[in-house]
């Protein structure tokens, strides 16, 4: 017999390093290569984009680039969530980073040549999200293999700030190599980005993890389990349920982008790029004051006022036909953005075991990104027939009504017992898996 226990529930009894996270060398090598790789990704994000307003300019068609990327999250993430438990999570992140390098190469190729369409630009957008998604689990479990558990709440941190670091330059970026290179070279960076990512990968070494003797000899009765333990998880479910109020809403800021930039204003791609990189800075300072605002408000109270920011950014998108009004609204996006999202992360992260956690996570991520769907391809339609403000405006109602009707559904804190970190304490027989 053995027991399984994260120690990373136990951060107050341990004496932390001088740089926290940044002390494990692995840590910080993946964390660089994520941040160069994930600024790549927010070139290619920018550029294709920017392309479809090109190809095809209808609101929907634009919006079905939003649709593109989320769909394969909501079918493929819990899957992959049993994958990252059963098998390793190293190894499967490496091979998901190779077939993104291939589409991702096939494409610029396309771009380069002139020959892209719509239908090419969907596609490669679905197929490069379906290897994310398949990685996406896998990302969030290798954390607590990368540094011991007292740093692990300052590793999530850390992640969060260089993922809103990569998105504040990433997309300015962008706009500016469109502008000065064409619309294939974000592509290009995004691809040596991702090679970058596989090396990193290929160096880092992991030590070797727990799990149990008998793992599930089929994925469906992994991916069964998963399901049962959310059934199970009230803690989860109403993670999921402040989630579903929130996200579908505050996404419509990025959804019609755009069309804000070129119709709205009539802008070109560095403009776009620049409201791109203004959401991302504004999230890099609402992950700044997180701690703080959770502090004084809770994590209700400050998804709460991450809401109603994002309602007010929704309402300044509508009416905006000057860069300052966007850029104005992009700042209180992201901020509120990054302050809802981190309380509902850390939420999904204390609810879950263990011994589930991968599958648990994978279950959060795809009602999540479900929500995000949904919502994109509401505002594309109301857009297409009413306009892009009043799509805006839609969507600020709704993140306002949305609000007091889960209001009764709490977030999950530190010190709320026995699931505080995904704490398992049950008896278990190991072995060892490299």
């Amino acid at each position: 017999m053995a027991v399984e226990l994260n120690t990373s529930a136990k951060f107050t009894e341990t004496a932390l390093p001088q740089w926290g996270a940044f002390s494990y060398p692995a840590f910080t090598i993946i964390w660089l290569a994520s941040l160069v790789s994930n600024t790549g990704n927010a070139m290619f994000d920018t550029s294709s984009a920017w392309l479809m307003t090109s190809l095809d300019a209808d609101p929907m068609a634009v919006s079905l680039v939003q649709v593109a990327t989320i769909l394969p999250v909501v079918l493929f993430t819990l899957p992959a969530g049993a994958l990252a438990d059963v098998f390793d999570s190293r190894r499967l992140l490496i091979l998901a980073e190779v077939a993104i390098v291939v589409v991702i190469a096939v494409f610029a190729t396309l771009v380069s040549l002139n020959i892209a369409t719509p239908v090419s630009l969907l596609l490669t957008t679905f197929a490069l999200s379906a290897g994310m998604s398949l990685s996406a689990p896998a990302w969030l479990s290798i954390t607590p293999r990368l540094v011991n558990g007292p740093e692990l709440l300052g590793a999530i941190a850390a992640n969060g700030i260089g993922y809103n670091v990569s998105r504040a330059i990433g997309p300015a970026l962008g706009g500016l190599v469109i502008g000065g290179f064409g619309i294939a070279a974000p592509i290009w960076i995004d691809f040596v980005g991702c090679l970058l990512m596989i090396v990193a990968l290929l160096w880092w070494r992991s030590s070797p993890r727990l799990i149990e003797t008998t793992p599930p000899k089929r994925l469906a009765d992994a991916v069964l389990t998963g399901l049962r333990h959310t059934a199970d998880n009230p803690h989860l479910r109403a993670t999921m349920m402040r989630s579903v109020a929130f996200v579908p809403f505050a996404s419509a800021s990025w959804t019609l982008l755009p069309l804000v930039a070129r119709s709205q204003m009539t802008q070109g791609p560095a403009c776009y790029g620049a409201l791109v990189s203004t959401i991302g800075a504004g999230a890099i300072g609402g992950s700044l004051v997180l701690g703080w605002l959770k502090a004084k408000l809770g994590s209700d109270g400050t998804v709460a006022l991450g809401t109603f920011g994002a309602a007010v950014a929704l309402i300044l998108f509508g009416i905006a036909h000057t860069p300052i009004v966007a850029l104005c609204a992009s700042i209180l996006a992201g901020a509120s953005w990054a302050a809802a999202l981190g309380s509902l992360h850390a939420s999904a992260q204390f609810a879950v075991p263990n011994w589930v956690r991968a599958r648990g996570l994978a279950v959060f991520l795809t009602v999540f990104f479900a929500a995000m769907a949904a919502g994109s391809v509401l505002w594309g339609r109301i857009a297409s027939f009413e306009g892009v403000p009043t799509a805006y405006f839609a969507a600020a109602a709704g993140a306002i009504l949305a609000l007091p009707m889960t209001w009764r559904w709490k977030l999950m804190t530190p010190g709320a017992g026995e699931l505080e970190l995904g704490v398992d304490i049950r008896p278990a027989t190991t072995s060892q898996l490299s």
